[in-house]
């Protein structure tokens, strides 16, 4: 996606905000941690998200910058977490903090983090430009999305445990590990902007269909990317037996042959490629992977529909970009 002016001019408000946050340098155990992780870098897609919301309803985004670093904060506390549970050795090409000092560490020093999100927010309760109701509505929301992440995860983890998993609970696990930040992002942006309901539920929605887009997206490009584009083995997500939406959607529309073969495969500890190549076909077969392209460009559009309420303005624009770029990625 090429960088417009608009797109450097965020970024660099975000990278400064996060180099200006108050972190102390003791206890080092707790706090290096923190910088460190912080300062490993990423999209930033979140409070990026923040600040076009805001921009897009017409407010300032010096007054969304409390809510971006919450959610950036907020994300990364997830991700140091997360490669705790999942034993990960390297975040972003780098040691995790998990690897680089240990599991106590890592554990305290998310914890601090996850503390430190919600100081941000302080800012809306002092600033006489934010009603008492619009602090509510921002901690609202803020704790309502941090709640149904952590309710995606959990089914995330049920999931693997299980033998069969129905599809629309599948896209439940994706509205709360993927979507519900973003959506949370979008709204927190609004809120600041003082947006109308209106545009404030418009922005959440584009927020969820986003998600669910880009999460579905994901697993199908697993299986039909190009190998060269995409940087991993294609099918990985088969040769590994993961439940993906791929997989879900095919074992409740196949036979009871295809299903032995589909779950023969996914259950074997180093399938062939040939095995993987069969169950590549059934879905084909079955016409999940078509229904899945279609659901996708689906949920794109209805996040892009979402932005007819709005004026035309640089910041519209480049949200739409963003969709439409995602839309029509192929790795």
């Amino acid at each position: 996606m090429a960088q417009t002016d608009l797109h450097k001019k965020l970024h660099a408000f975000i990278e400064k905000g996060i180099s200006e946050l108050t972190i102390p340098e003791a206890p080092e155990s707790l706090y290096k941690p923190y910088s460190y992780t912080m300062g490993l870098g990423g999209k930033r897609i979140r409070p990026y998200l923040v600040l076009l919301s805001c921009g897009l309803c017409g407010g300032r985004i010096e007054e969304a910058l409390p809510s971006a670093l919450a959610v950036e904060i907020l994300h990364n506390f997830t991700l140091v977490h997360d490669d705790i549970m999942d034993s990960a050795d390297t975040r972003r090409g780098q040691p995790s903090v998990f690897k680089k000092w240990d599991q106590n560490i890592a554990i305290l020093s998310g914890d601090v983090m996850f503390a430190d999100a919600f100081k941000q927010l302080e800012f809306y309760g002092r600033e006489d430009s934010f009603s008492k109701k619009d602090y509510a509505e921002i901690h609202s929301t803020f704790i309502s999305a941090t709640i149904t992440l952590c309710e995606g995860q959990a089914l995330d983890m049920d999931f693997v445990e299980r033998e069969r998993v129905d599809h629309n609970e599948y896209v439940e696990m994706i509205k709360g590990k993927t979507s519900a930040l973003l959506a949370c992002s979008l709204k927190m942006g609004a809120i600041s902007a003082h947006a109308s309901e209106n545009q404030i539920s418009s922005l959440f929605n584009l927020g969820m269909e986003m998600g669910i887009a880009f999460q579905i997206q994901d697993d199908l490009l697993d299986a039909i990317a190009d190998p060269e584009k995409f940087g991993k083995k294609v099918c990985g997500d088969i040769y590994e037996g993961k439940k993906t939406y791929l997989t879900i959607l095919a074992l409740e529309r196949a036979n009871k042959q295809q299903s032995q073969k589909i779950e023969t495969v996914l259950a074997a500890n180093s399938p062939t490629q040939h095995d993987v190549e069969d169950v590549l076909q059934l879905m084909k077969d079955l016409n999940v992977i078509s229904d899945i392209k279609k659901e996708v460009d689906l949920h794109y559009s209805n996040a892009i529909n979402s932005l007819d309420l709005f004026r035309d303005s640089d910041y519209k624009q480049e949200l739409k970009n963003l969709l439409i770029f995602l839309k029509n990625r192929d790795h």
